[in-house]
């Protein structure tokens, strides 16, 4: 299993948006899920080039801990399944 945090979804987004959309991070924009959104878009074109199944899990809640722990509870945001491409 991966977990992968992204720790500057924030300042991804502010590049993204300029400096009059930051004004909207946290307020109207979830900028962690709009990242969470485009990653796993392209985690699962790379999984189906290389014919890999998953099932990829974006959810809201988790925090890593410095003592480099899991601590809950979870709220799926999205869930996405991934299989080969029908060609």
């Amino acid at each position: 299993m991966l977990i992968i945090e992204v720790t500057n979804a924030r300042e991804v987004m502010r590049e993204r948006i300029g400096l009059l959309g930051d004004r909207l991070i946290g307020k109207v924009l979830d900028a962690e899920a709009q990242v969470e959104k485009a990653l796993i878009q392209e985690i699962e074109l790379s999984f189906q080039e290389f014919g890999i199944q998953a099932r990829i899990v974006s959810v809201q809640g988790p925090k890593l801990t410095r003592d480099n722990q899991l601590e809950f509870p979870i709220k799926v945001r999205q869930e996405r399944e991934v299989s080969f491409k029908d060609e």
